[in-house]
């Protein structure tokens, strides 16, 4: 069975360190409860492939293992806090008071308070207000964990699998996510999910892989809706559903995540699962490309010099081929195409890329 190459976001999200993963983000605030009725409850540290579009045909891309993307960060809506001593050390992190928070967060944890230990893990692992210390972080993380705290088990679990603040441990780890997962944290059922689908860790699972990446992506998680986008464009461990995968991809496309932006433009472009809007799909293609993917650049320049969707404008499309190319996108057509082109115009292509690459 030909599975989809999702394997390298879980060398991404399993060997960096696990602060990267995590964003804290405020409770919500409400009324104080009275102090001999009053609960810690927690709130939540929140925190390729080818196809090609006209005119050019190529297969579906396959993200490569040693690719290392940089996805953007996930923010997971907290729970209602009862607390205002959480509020304070919440809006002391959003503020960037890092010492500050820590000496709240502390205070806090001296009551039992699990989301101001997870702080102190968080606050530890990236070494915001303090030195960092893994082993601390993964002390508090544990401690956090053993409250309850479902961030706190993932993050310890990211720990665990790393190696980092103590001996490497998988089999705690895949314990940890599967009951972070169960408890509803969608990074860990993520994560969870491509350790199945790699089947080294874990017996290869791909239904059980589908299972946890639709568990992610329900919660809003853009890099799970972007897998099992994949999943369902191929059929692996779901039914092939086109349209589903197109769904899933516009809904990571507007969370910002690069390669399903790449992605949903090549089936806007090609009316692939969706009514084609060859205009619409080149502005996304546009977007993708101000972010660096190097597949986009490579596509707007065949549009922008074919003029196909767009006006042509060649100077502007083989700008985009040369900036492509420098991050390993190369083209050999397009190559020859930009040899043809007057010498005049082909200095005002390398001046534009120049600049480009110039201002990055």
């Amino acid at each position: 069975m030909k599975l989809p190459c999702i394997t390298m976001l879980a060398t991404l999200l399993l060997t960096v360190p696990a602060a990267a993963q995590l964003q804290i983000t405020p409770p919500a605030t409400t009324p104080s409860a009275p102090p001999e009725k009053q609960k810690a409850r927690p709130p939540a540290p929140a925190k390729k492939k080818e196809a090609a579009p006209a005119p050019k045909p190529s297969a579906s891309p396959k993200p490569s293992p040693s690719s290392k993307p940089t996805p953007t960060p996930t923010v997971i809506p907290a729970p209602p806090s009862d607390n205002s001593g959480a509020d304070l050390v919440y809006g002391a992190y959003q503020r960037g008071q890092y010492k500050t928070a820590f000496d709240l967060a502390t205070a806090r944890a001296q009551t039992g308070d699990a989301k101001a230990m997870t702080m102190l893990g968080e606050l530890y692992s990236n070494a915001m207000g303090i030195r960092r210390d893994y082993a601390k972080a993964a002390e508090w993380y544990k401690r956090a964990a053993d409250a309850g705290d479902r961030e706190a088990m993932f993050a310890l679990a990211m720990l665990r699998i790393s190696g980092r603040g103590g001996s490497l441990d998988k089999g705690e780890a895949v314990k940890l996510m599967a009951s972070a997962a169960k408890l509803g944290e969608p990074k860990a059922a993520y994560n969870l999910a491509l350790l199945y689908l790699d089947g080294q860790t874990l017996p290869q699972d791909v239904r059980r892989s589908a299972e946890l990446l639709r568990q992610a992506a329900d919660a809003g998680l853009p890099e799970a809706q972007y897998a099992l986008a994949t999943f369902y464009k191929e059929g692996t461990g779901v039914p092939k559903d086109p349209e589903r995968a197109v769904r899933l991809l516009q809904a990571a496309s507007l969370a910002d995540n690069v390669d399903a932006e790449v992605e949903y433009a090549i089936a806007m472009f090609n009316g692939t699962g969706t009514p084609k809007n060859q205009p619409a799909a080149v502005a996304l293609l546009r977007k993708a490309s101000r972010q660096g993917s190097a597949i986009a650049q490579n596509r707007l320049a065949w549009v922008l010099i074919n003029g196909v969707g767009t006006p042509v404008d060649k100077i502007e499309g083989f700008k985009w081929h040369l900036v492509a190319k420098t991050a390993g996108k190369g083209d050999l057509e397009l190559d020859k195409q930009l040899s043809d082109l007057p010498a005049e115009d082909r200095a005002k292509v390398e001046a534009a890329a120049k600049k480009w690459l110039g201002s990055k």
